[in-house]
């Protein structure tokens, strides 16, 4: 099942700030930060830290601007798409998969990979900034969404997920990342 549609949106990094050396250990260098899920409303479902070096912020403030910055880069991406007709109006919602997309964009210091269900889960995943594609491993974090928390009957929908499966399995996975 594919969930993305649509061009992908990358920055470079300038040449002056070189991006960080792969922390020891990590192998191939995929380096699950933070992991982020909101519903399509902006809740924040669950937010897990890994290797995050520096909180700067309220976790409530970082939920709020994390959604806002995937709701503008979402609004952008689907203005300047060349390929749509009609371009719709700045900062109008989009429903999930209209539009175009993007999977990820990079920073000297940090990437962000994103994905979007089509039931607008979305799912965000912070990693350094050498990481390669992450759409596969968000896709094997959505399964494993679907099977421990949707399927669970004790689970109310647009509650923070509070599953001691779900985290299991994750934390296992996410440590094949590292």
């Amino acid at each position: 099942m594919q969930f993305f549609g649509g061009s992908s949106l990358t920055s470079v990094a300038p040449e002056a700030s070189p991006a960080p050396a792969a922390p020891p250990g990590t192998g191939t260098g995929a380096n699950a930060q933070v992991l982020y899920v909101f519903n399509r409303n902006g809740v924040c479902l669950l937010y897990r830290e890994w290797h995050r070096p520096l909180r700067t912020l309220d976790p409530t403030q970082d939920h709020k601007l994390m959604f806002g910055l995937l709701f503008s880069l979402r609004s952008f991406t689907a203005k300047i798409d060349p390929t749509a007709a009609e371009k719709g109006n700045l900062g109008v919602p989009l429903l999930p998969g209209q539009g175009c997309s993007f999977y990820s964009f990079k920073t000297n210091t940090y990437k962000l990979n994103f994905m979007e269900s089509p039931s607008g889960i979305k799912l965000i995943l912070i990693t350094h900034p050498r990481t390669g594609d992450q759409r596969d491993s968000l896709k094997h974090i959505y399964n494993l969404y679907v099977e421990y928390v949707v399927k669970n009957p004790l689970y109310a929908p647009g509650t923070p997920i509070k599953c001691e499966l779900f985290n299991k399995h994750l934390d296992q996975y996410v440590r094949t990342l590292i």
